[in-house]
């Protein structure tokens, strides 16, 4: 899954939170970093690059559109303000989306879909062939290598988890939120308190479940919208 890097450009801490507890639960994002302000966001842009930001408009020492125009190759835009008499000029500058504070997740959910959609990306970095994650788990014992790529799902029992692959079935000791830091890549996703899942190993979904070769897992009512999401599906 094609993964959005975002920097978040907001001196007003509560927004930004709110802002990075979206990002949080949207599977193809990720959050590079946070800016005060327009001057620190220009720092870290030469610095880094990221895919998408969502930018304030009222900021400190320099204002946000203001900051936009400094930009030579900006990445996607999205405006976050209180202030709705500033959407004509924001997308002057061909915004992707105006959000108005404060910002519900659906019409979060909306914004972004365009970034998506549009396959909108600024990195033109060579690409390289990518290294295939692994990890050595504790099984009996022995250390068992797993590559991530050939997980098909993660479940829990209770102070252990069972990692299973088409080939083998690991039952190791460790916390089920440890192993979804260690598969935070996007190809995963949560979708009940004791099953992870990777994505593109799901044969056939509905809002209570998914199909994984052969295996029927339940799907939380918490985590169906991000499932859907993930799977690009509007159905609800």
């Amino acid at each position: 899954m094609q993964q959005f890097k975002c920097l978040i450009v907001e001196d007003e801490p509560l927004a930004a939170e709110v802002l990075q507890d979206y990002i949080a639960q949207v599977p193809f994002l990720s959050l590079a970093g946070t800016c005060e302000d327009a001057i620190y966001a220009m720092d870290f842009l030469g610095k880094q690059e990221v895919d998408l930001v969502f930018l304030d408009i009222h900021l400190p020492k320099l204002k946000g559109l203001d900051f936009l125009k400094t930009l030579k190759s900006p990445p996607a835009v999205i405006v976050t303000t209180a202030y709705h008499e500033y959407a004509l000029q924001g997308y002057e500058f061909n915004i992707t989306d105006y959000l108005l504070k404060p910002v519900e997740f659906t019409r979060f959910l909306t914004a972004v879909n365009k970034i998506r959609n549009s396959g909108t990306r600024v990195s033109n970095s060579p690409t390289t062939p990518a290294e295939r994650k692994s990890y050595f788990f504790n099984a009996n014992k022995k250390k068992v290598k797993i590559f991530f790529d050939e997980i098909l799902y993660v479940e829990s029992l209770r102070e252990y988890i069972r990692i299973v692959t088409k080939s083998k079935s690991v039952i190791t000791k460790l916390p089920l939120g440890q192993i979804e830091e260690l598969l935070s890549d996007g190809s995963f996703i949560r979708v009940h308190r004791s099953f992870i899942v990777s994505i593109n190993k799901i044969d056939v979904f509905s809002t209570t479940d998914v199909e994984i070769n052969g295996k029927q897992i339940p799907v939380g009512r918490h985590f169906k919208d991000s499932l859907l999401l993930a799977l690009g599906s509007g159905e609800q």
